[in-house]
């Protein structure tokens, strides 16, 4: 807000200034205030709009009120921002024209917002992983060409930087050699090529099969001032770095891999010889998603803004591809460790902030404040000995809208518009249609009931009212006549023996091949709807309820999965489902004891130990990779029931080979980043 004429001076009392001329251009100044979280900035303007000193800039430096506030100036400077803006791009793996023209079309955004840079993902260009894609004949010289089109065409009166594979060889491309790049382009002319540095090969990564390394720190000076109306500001030095770079494993417990490796961030921020050093550091990531990790990779990125005393911006890629998912995530750090801005995860949006700027000075503005606190990063790794905690509110949402996001994505890039599953009465695959219908609409995903012999009239029921719940259509067809027929043709092969786990298993292989039937001919995406505790253990049909093209619940642990009944009942308003009312999971498959229901009162617990007890040592084992002595001594469970899980996760793995691809969100998840033999001795200690 406007107040009284104030004189340019370099400290003094706002509450003691008389109407003094600035000796820059002898004029008279009005000033203005701006309260932010850390402080209170005052802005003054001249009469003239062309002043030279327009835009002059001062902080409150006292505790006191405005009035008799104390000013600090910077002496005879200009202030202007970098506008920057973080493009949370969506991209679908291989598709360079399309990915292309997010690029573009996110360019014409930044500059019709008058941004001096814009930032995508890495590998924007290719969507990640791009996996053997890289490998392939004609695909590197096709990202090179799309590449050099999308800079000259996207960069006027723009500095984008954006990712994608690149030649060590520009003369010689070669499958067998090349970087994961970023490009840095301003006017249709490259600025520079930043090659990745740390290279991450464990768990889902791969990157070790595909690049090779870069070996040197990269910065671009970067003109400013579009955004502010003031015309060119200062030249601000950005270092550039990719994803791992920055996390160097810290993220992911792998931090041991990179023991003796220079760390980029380093590098990056000790400037050479008569050099200045980078202000901003960009991290352009293709982070996948896991329950808790986003917090852990907000420390991170506070630890590199506090030591090293220079603004962090990263964003992160959007979406799914495969199992992989993309929160979408834009977040700038200051240097004294305060988030300047975060954009939404999940939603797409470009993350604008306008960076101050003091031109003379080699680097950004910190806002005043408090002084920040130590950072401490702590991973769990193989090691870790707490219990596992229960899931947080927090952390069931971000679950939710992660798994929503992975079967929209999966459905949209595999050219699926429907989806179909079966509907047991159960709690597992009730979350499963309500993560379906809020995905891709109610009315795109058909529920099927097939009661058998065993079924209770209080499954049948429950599984009808979730359809009517979220309006939803439903089919109901009795497996009775298959399972029968099926029964009668085995009675000469199968005579003189007891009734077992045979016959349990034809009811869910007749579910099973009436589920796809109605796949192939109406071309729904049939969604498997087992959770990973019970994947885990074989607690799972091959060619029955393992039939499916997506394992929705493949990595969610059976007390998540109610974890996220309840959530969804409890938010019914905010989950996105279209004429939603009332909480979709009838309050029967939440409560009553978990069923196959394909024998007379069967419950899970008659095979397998409590929740509780099933999913910490699968924990342990699977994502800690303790072994039995070690889960033994730090639970107290007793030692037969470890031993006998263990070597049911381990005897399981054969059908875990053959179950439909699963969404990742825990550490790790049984999919191409957990990779044990199937035939094999070990035993475990």
């Amino acid at each position: 807000m406007p107040g009284r004429p104030f004189s340019y001076a370099q400290r003094s009392k706002a509450s003691d200034v008389r109407s003094i001329r600035a000796p820059c251009c002898k004029q008279n100044f009005t000033y203005f205030l701006l309260s932010l979280p850390t402080e209170t900035l005052c802005f003054f303007d001249g009469p003239n709009a062309g002043c030279r000193t327009r835009g002059l800039r001062g902080r409150i430096i006292s505790a006191s009120s405005p009035a008799g506030a104390e000013f600090l100036f910077a002496d005879n400077a200009s202030f202007l921002t970098m506008r920057l803006i973080l493009a949370p791009l969506n991209p679908t793996v291989g598709d360079l024209a399309g990915n292309a023209s997010l690029i573009c079309a996110a360019a014409d955004a930044a500059r019709a917002a008058r941004a001096d840079v814009l930032v995508c993902p890495e590998l924007t260009l290719t969507g990640y992983p791009p996996k053997d894609l890289l490998l392939q004949g004609g695909f590197l010289e096709a990202c090179v060409r799309t590449a050099e089109e999308v800079g000259r065409a996207a960069s006027g009166r723009l500095t984008l930087i954006f990712g994608t594979p690149w030649p060590v060889s520009a003369h010689q491309p070669s499958p067998f050699a090349q970087h994961n790049t970023l490009l840095a382009y301003r006017d249709g002319c490259v600025l520079a090529h930043y090659h990745k540095r740390l290279l991450p090969t464990y768990d889902v990564f791969d990157e070790d099969r595909y690049f090779i390394a870069g070996a040197s720190p990269v910065w671009i000076d970067v003109p400013t001032g579009a955004g502010s109306g003031n015309g060119p500001g200062p030249i601000v030095r950005i270092g550039l770095s990719v994803c791992e770079d920055l996390w160097h494993g810290r993220d992911a417990g792998s931090a041991q891999r990179y023991l003796g490796v220079s760390d980029p961030v380093d590098e990056l921020c000790t400037p050479r010889l008569n050099e200045r050093r980078c202000s901003l550091i960009i991290n352009p990531s293709a982070s996948p998603f896991v329950i808790g990790k986003a917090e852990v990779q907000q420390e991170i990125l506070r630890h590199h803004a506090v030591r090293h005393k220079v603004t962090v911006a990263a964003v992160n890629q959007l979406g799914a591809n495969d199992e992989l998912i993309f929160d979408g995530s834009a977040i700038v750090i200051g240097p004294n460790g305060e988030m300047m801005a975060a954009g939404s995860r999940y939603g797409g949006e470009l993350l604008t902030i306008d960076l101050p700027q003091v031109e003379g000075e080699t680097g950004l503005v910190a806002r005043t404040g408090s002084v920040p606190r130590p950072v401490h990063v702590v991973v769990p790794g193989p090691g870790a000995n707490a219990a596992a905690p229960i899931i947080s509110e927090k952390d069931t949402s971000d679950l939710f809208f992660a798994l929503a996001l992975g079967i929209k994505d999966y459905c949209r890039k595999t050219g699926f518009t429907t989806a179909l599953l079966g509907l047991s009465g159960g709690i597992d695959s009730a979350v499963c249609a309500v993560l379906a219908a809020a995905a891709i609409g109610a009315e795109r995903v058909t529920g099927v009931s097939m009661p058998g012999e065993y079924s209770s009239e209080g499954s049948k029921t429950d599984a009808h009212k979730l359809a009517h719940n979220l309006s939803m259509p439903m089919l109901t067809i009795p497996i009775g006549a298959p399972v029968n027929g099926f029964l009668e043709a085995l009675t000469p092969a199968m005579a003189g023996t007891t009734p077992d786990v045979t016959e349990e298993n034809l009811q869910s292989r007749c579910r099973g091949t009436l589920l796809m039937a109605l796949s192939n001919k109406f071309n729904h995406l049939l969604l498997t709807t087992g959770n990973k505790s019970e994947l885990a253990v074989g607690y799972c049909t091959l060619y029955g309820d393992m039939n499916g093209g997506l394992a929705v619940l493949s990595d969610v642990t059976k007390r998540q999965v109610y974890a996220l009944a309840n959530w969804m009942n409890a938010n019914f308003g905010a989950i996105g489902i279209s004429g939603l009312n009332v909480p979709p999971i009838p309050v029967a498959s939440i409560t009553k004891p978990p069923s196959a229901e394909l024998r007379p009162n069967q419950t899970d617990q008659d095979s397998l130990p409590p929740y509780e007890v099933l999913d910490e040592i699968l924990r342990r084992y699977v994502e800690l990779r303790q072994d039995r002595t070690t889960i033994v001594g730090e639970t107290g469970f007793d030692g037969a029931t470890v031993k006998r899980i263990l070597r049911l996760i381990d005897l399981s793995e054969y059908k875990r080979k053959q179950t439909a691809i699963g969404l990742k969100v825990t550490s790790v998840a049984f999919g191409s980043g957990r990779r044990m033999p199937i035939a094999q001795g070990w035993k475990g200690a």
